[in-house]
């Protein structure tokens, strides 16, 4: 298991790597361009940060924000984008049960 350290600083600035489960020959991130757009923009009216740049690839996206000065909780927004994304595009796939234990759809 993977565990990370990271600051998390009240206002800060973050970047960030994202990737899909499964990132051979896979443009979901592309192909499904306006339903992460949408992800955004409904958690980012909730859970307000300001996009300084970021780019999005067929599998995975680089991204740097800044978060109000009176939040450091970046991973909720992170959590709720993926989580939404991943519901505006459910494919019916099944899914493992341990990617059900972890609440994970595998995109």
């Amino acid at each position: 298991m993977r565990i990370y350290k990271r600051l998390q600083i009240t206002g800060g600035c973050y970047f960030f790597t994202v990737n899909l489960a499964e990132r051979q020959d896979n443009d979901k991130l592309i192909r499904h361009i306006e339903n992460l757009r949408e992800a955004f923009r409904q958690i980012r009216n909730d859970h307000p940060f300001n996009f300084d740049a970021i780019v999005i690839l067929p599998e995975h996206l680089h991204f740097i924000w800044q978060l109000p000065t009176d939040d450091n909780d970046y991973p909720t927004r992170w959590r709720l984008i993926k989580s939404k994304f991943s519901m505006n595009i459910a494919t019916g796939k099944r899914i493992s049960a341990s990617r059900k234990r972890k609440s994970e759809r595998g995109i």
